[in-house]
Formats: C-alpha cells, structure tokens, sequence
C-alpha cells in the first residue's frame, strides 16, 4: 500500500451514526428533508434541530454536498450529498456518484474537518452497484488524499457484513 495513505484510511462495520469524527457524510435525497436508510438513521440520531435546518436549506441537486450542524449526533457536522438512482448505468451514474465524494470531500475542507465517515452512498435503495461504487468511492478518496493532506483520517462505515466485505475487497484492489 502507498506508505504515504497508509493509516488515513479505516474500512468499518457499523453504525455512522455512532461515529465520533468531524463530519459524517449523509447519502441524503434531493428534498434533504429525511428519507429511508442511512438518510432516516441520520435524521432521528440528530434530533428535529436537523430537519428544521435542512427545510431552511430548500434541497440539493444530485451529486452536490450541503454542510449542516450535527446536533445531537457525536460528529460535528453532516455532510448531506445526494447519490444518483441507478438506472442501468446509463444516465451519468457513474460520475454523478464520483461527484457525491468529491463535493463531500471539498465540503470537509471548507469547513476544517480533519476526520471524515462516509456511509455506502446510492446502494441501498438507490440500486447502485455495491461493487461499482465501492470502487468508485476509494478511487475518488485515493485521488483526494494523494493531492491533500487536511483530512488525517476517512472512515467507511459499512451497514453489513457484505458491505464490509465488498469495501475490503475493493480496498485491496484499489491501494496495492
């Protein structure tokens, strides 16, 4: 593995909603007024301070990041980036899911995040390819880190063991 990554990113089973870290990225939908999934776990972990916030917000486009507080959760902040429905892979999905990270990623630096958790964006309810997006989540972090150096620690939260093993897999593809 590239010495210089080594260590700055955790691959994890668990839940984002317990993680102590900056920001926590929320795969939310285009309304940011909470969803299914990771973007309902999010939105009752936090308490209705965030959906009060998000109203004021007025949504995100699909591949775009929105910043809020984390109010009652342990982070900080969350990251709201909104993943493409999959539709056959026809429709831009690809770079649109891409965009979810890097949008999430200049999102932490603006906002002086040092320690980050994504969640498996577009892959529940949205259908996206788990394989496919694993990989494109640790290409676009692997590129991000090796141009910057604010962000010390990236955490893939992964709800499931074939999430986590998907992550894993495409983790040693990806870095060695």
């Amino acid at each position: 593995m590239d010495k210089e990554l080594e260590g700055r990113i955790e691959i994890v089973e668990g839940d984002i909603t317990k993680m102590e870290v900056d920001a926590i990225v929320n795969a939310a939908n285009t309304s940011l007024l909470g969803g299914g999934g990771v973007d309902g776990a999010i939105h009752r972990a936090a308490g209705p301070e965030l959906l009060a916030e998000t109203r004021k917000i007025g949504g995100c486009p699909t591949g775009e990041a929105r910043v809020t507080k984390a109010y009652q959760l342990p982070a900080k902040w969350v990251i709201h980036t909104v993943g493409p429905i999959w539709s056959g892979g026809n429709r831009d999905e690809d770079n649109l899911l891409a965009s979810c990270y890097r949008n999430s990623f200049k999102a932490a630096v603006e906002i002086g995040a040092v320690t980050i958790a994504f969640p498996s964006i577009s892959t529940g309810a949205y259908r996206f390819p788990l394989e496919r997006a694993t990989n494109i989540a640790l290409s676009e972090t692997q590129s991000f880190l090796h141009t910057n150096q604010s962000i010390k620690k990236v955490m893939f939260v992964c709800f499931g063991r074939e999430v986590h093993n998907k992550y894993q897999e495409a983790f040693k593809e990806v870095f060695t």
